[in-house]
């Protein structure tokens, strides 16, 4: 997968609750989720956001809760990768059962800053800040990974494996 977008920065430690909070939990519709994607931190995101944008982190992404709605209202909002310096475990597997390119990488995560324009190859393993001129390497998708973010997620690709089989 290979995106370019702009950057929208976020701190550390940057929880569930403040991706979607737990008030807007009563629904799984992927389009109400991403009217809500960071409102409580980053009011403005949703009306800045165009599709294919990049969000990016400090440490500990995606910490809190478990809940999968993290992960798929920022995928819904347009979001085509997260570059952070680390992510909790339970959102890395939530965001790669949805289908959401997510990538550790602290030296990006500290070098981009919001506005740059970002370019991100899952399977080369880089990321180009065309505003900086820098370039950083991380361990590309390979192996499961790579296979739930090209079929956008573990429901489809499941559907597409058993699909094939008949």
């Amino acid at each position: 997968m290979k995106a370019t977008g702009t950057a929208h920065k976020y701190g550390d430690h940057i929880d569930t609750d403040a991706i979607i909070a737990a008030r807007y939990l009563s629904t799984t519709d992927p389009i109400e989720l991403a009217a809500h994607c960071m409102q409580d931190i980053d009011a403005g995101f949703v009306e800045r956001m165009e599709p294919g944008d990049i969000m990016v982190a400090g440490e500990n992404f995606g910490c809190g809760s478990s809940r999968e709605h993290a992960p798929i209202a920022i995928k819904a909002a347009g979001v085509s990768a997260v570059i952070a310096a680390n992510f909790a475990r339970i959102f890395y597997r939530n965001a790669l059962n949805i289908g959401l390119p997510i990538i550790e990488s602290p030296e990006a995560a500290a070098a981009i800053n919001t506005g740059d324009e970002v370019t991100v190859d899952t399977e080369a393993g880089t990321i180009v800040d065309h505003t900086t001129g820098q370039e950083f390497r991380f361990q590309p998708l390979d192996g499961i990974a790579a296979e739930l973010v090209e079929a956008g997620g573990l429901v489809p690709m499941v559907k597409e494996k058993l699909a094939a089989r008949k």
